[in-house]
């Protein structure tokens, strides 16, 4: 299978950065396997949106963890999913709408013509998709005031303004504050979600219990704790995290203006 020369540099470098101790041999395979694993993510698409409920149902071969949205809908809390770049996050969505009120920031793709598509696929199953603006923020918190449960992207770069810089695999990348600002208004608890692909056999869904910093009132002490949910996440199976995706992008010398911002780059 072949790849984008920008997409395997990305690969590479982010494995560089994140796994240090692996030698060049063992990061090209890595680097391999998780461009397979993205490549699945992109094909499974139509499955995902498009298959029969039974079939979809019947291709997920597990659920653990679920205890942790149950307990805190019992409490009568909103539960807020961290559901990073990782495996399938569309067969995640399927099962998250399948069984719970469920709101989710959509941004539409740059292609119009896939719109219709990618809406009719996350929503089928009772998904609200909400605008990635103040707006859909405010649709966020009234579901969460509701006791229901919300998805947000952890490890998506926010823009200028709306981030703060925390570590993430020991290097500080720019980290959305989104989060505290949900939690401290609604009690919310927060689980990081994950379906975990098993290639011929199907997915197995995963909720982990949630860095207690994240509940932190300090937008980057909170944010410490999303990036190390994201981590926790991505230990069940490097492969299948999407590391071609520029997560180090910003830096602190362009946020200040540092002249020779550039050279700090990791790309």
């Amino acid at each position: 299978m072949q790849f984008s020369r920008r997409e395997r540099e990305v690969t590479l470098a982010n494995l560089g950065q994140t796994y240090p101790e692996l030698d060049s041999k063992q990061r090209q395979r890595l680097a391999r396997h998780s461009l397979i694993h993205s490549s699945a993510s992109m094909l499974e698409l139509g499955f995902a949106w498009m298959g029969p409920d039974e079939r979809i149902n019947a291709s997920i071969l597990a659920v653990n963890g679920r205890e942790l949205l149950d307990e805190a809908r019992q409490q009568g809390r909103g539960v807020i999913v961290l559901a990073p770049h990782f495996g399938n996050w569309e067969v995640l969505n399927f099962w998250l709408s399948s069984h719970f009120p469920f709101t989710a920031m959509y941004e539409p793709p740059k292609i119009k013509a896939l719109d219709a598509v990618t809406r009719h696929g996350r929503e089928r199953q009772g998904a609200s998709l909400v605008p990635t603006n103040p707006r859909g923020v405010a649709a966020l918190l009234k579901a969460l005031k509701r006791s229901e449960a919300i998805g947000i992207l952890p490890d998506q770069e926010p823009a200028w303004g709306s981030g703060v810089f925390a570590p993430f695999f020991s290097r500080d990348a720019y980290t959305a504050t989104l989060l505290p600002k949900l939690v401290s208004r609604t009690e919310a608890r927060v689980v990081t979600g994950v379906a975990v692909r098993h290639p011929g056999k199907g997915f197995v869904i995963h909720f982990l219990a949630a860095d207690e910093r994240v509940y932190s009132n300090d937008d980057i002490l909170s944010a410490t704790g999303v990036n190390a949910c994201v981590e926790a996440a991505i230990a069940l199976d490097p492969a299948q995290y999407q590391w071609e995706y520029k997560r180090y992008r910003k830096t602190y010398e362009e946020q200040t203006g540092h002249p020779d911002y550039k050279r700090y780059r990791l790309y």
